[in-house]
């Protein structure tokens, strides 16, 4: 496995282990420039599904080996990653790329505090009050003409939500440092992507000027950073949100980045983003990775459909029953009432319509909009993991290997198609 570095790049999350001859099919059939990532897995993602990080690199060199490719063109992501013991197992099992993310650390109430409350967040976390007085009073214009004003508001906002993280986020940087030094192998080299996506709301400019510049200053190998971008972003289906707005979002993190020596943005959640694509792609130049992962459990979930319907409605009836206590670590906003139960649905093919969409009935440039995805792609961790269900899905998958990776291959070359066009 490899580094990934500043050029374009995919992740294709595979939760199952059986997914990465398809997604070689894919990446092979868009004929791209993208460096692929087959190994990519968060530790919430593994710790739902009883998978290891030794198994998902495993899994991954195996699919690759089985589609006739050297894992050496494969970057592997070890993501979310957000204690010190995240860092030591998934470096023991030989990942590059460490995505870090200190979600935990960012307060929700910021947007309800004062100008005084602000201060005195800073002056409890007493770093983030020197960082205030080395960023507070400049100003710096981009080269797309956009102009960043660090006045005091902007500085203090920043720094009361994100003061800590930044801290968390060079701690993990030096304890990968140093479970790298524990290695004894000077030319392994790594390196670091940083998500303050999953935040409540947008990532400012300044917001991403300061993390960027932080982790620099500190030394960590940075090569992306993921902003909570506007408008929704939420699993399974496509972007939805004001469009004007997001461009411009989008052209100012790119930015950002290039001033700051051309960090990629990163877009997570970026499953089905059809939209979202060629803009990214444009924007950034380039400097671009996308992240998925529970599109390729929905294409698992299409095999079930078309080859043993009637497991596919136990595993709905299931998903249904589980979705309340699934969806809490997502952004969902489907609701078991806007998706019928399979009891009232007529036919199989119908079902799958509902429950994983129909690309005959999704516009060009588009990605899904189905509700009923967010109910069966929220779950699989629960069905992988219960004992009849789980077992019987990995049965068939391995007994329709080339359907499954025939589903993946069409699936992905949508995805790969509005990037590669945007980087001719």
């Amino acid at each position: 496995m490899r580094t990934i570095g500043l050029e374009p790049s995919f992740g294709f999350g595979d939760r199952t282990g059986l997914a990465t001859a398809g997604h070689v099919a894919a990446w092979h059939a868009a004929g791209s420039g993208l460096v692929p990532v087959f190994a990519q897995q968060s530790i919430r993602e593994m710790d739902r599904t009883g998978r290891s990080p030794d198994d998902v690199l495993r899994d991954a060199e195996r699919g690759l080996r089985a589609a006739g490719e050297r894992p050496e063109v494969s970057g592997a992501d070890a993501d979310h990653l957000k204690t010190a013991a995240d860092i030591a197992v998934t470096v023991a099992a030989g990942f590059r790329t460490f995505t870090l993310d200190p979600s935990d650390h960012v307060p929700a109430d910021i947007e309800r505090t004062d100008a005084a409350g602000l201060r005195a967040r800073l002056r409890a976390h007493g770093e983030s009050e020197r960082w205030f007085e080395q960023f507070r009073g400049r100003e710096v214009r981009l080269d797309n003409g956009t102009v960043l004003r660090f006045d005091d508001g902007a500085c203090a906002r920043a720094l009361a939500r994100l003061g800590r993280a930044i801290r968390h986020v060079i701690d993990l940087g030096a304890a990968l440092a140093a479970a790298h030094d524990r290695l004894g192998d000077p030319r392994r080299a790594f390196e670091i992507e940083v998500s303050v996506d999953e935040t409540a709301t947008p990532t400012t400019l300044v917001e991403h000027w300061i993390v960027a510049s932080l982790c620099l200053e500190h030394g960590l190998p940075l090569i992306a950073i993921a902003p909570r971008l506007p408008g929704a972003f939420e699993k399974a289906v496509d972007h939805r949100g004001d469009r004007a707005t997001l461009e411009r979002a989008v052209h100012d993190h790119a930015a950002v980045a290039r001033a700051l020596g051309g960090h990629k943005l990163s877009l997570h959640s970026g499953s089905d983003k059809l939209s979202v694509y060629g803009l990214l792609a444009t924007a950034t130049r380039g400097h671009f990775h996308v992240k998925t992962a529970g599109t390729s459990w929905l294409e698992a979930l299409r095999v079930v459909a078309r080859r043993d319907p009637q497991l596919f409605v136990r595993i709905v009836r299931f998903a249904r029953e589980r979705y309340a206590e699934a969806r809490r670590s997502y952004e969902l906003s489907a609701d078991l009432a806007d998706v019928p139960p399979p009891d009232e649905v007529d036919d199989a093919r119908t079902l799958e319509a509902i429950y994983l969409g129909d690309w005959a009935r999704v516009p060009p440039g588009r990605g899904f909009t189905t509700p009923g995805r967010q109910l069966v792609h929220c779950t699989y961790g629960h069905v992988w993991c219960d004992a009849t269900l789980g077992p019987a899905v990995r049965a068939l998958l391995e007994a329709e290997q080339s359907l499954h990776h025939e589903l993946l291959a069409e699936h992905f070359t949508r995805h790969l198609a509005p990037l590669t066009a945007a980087l001719r």
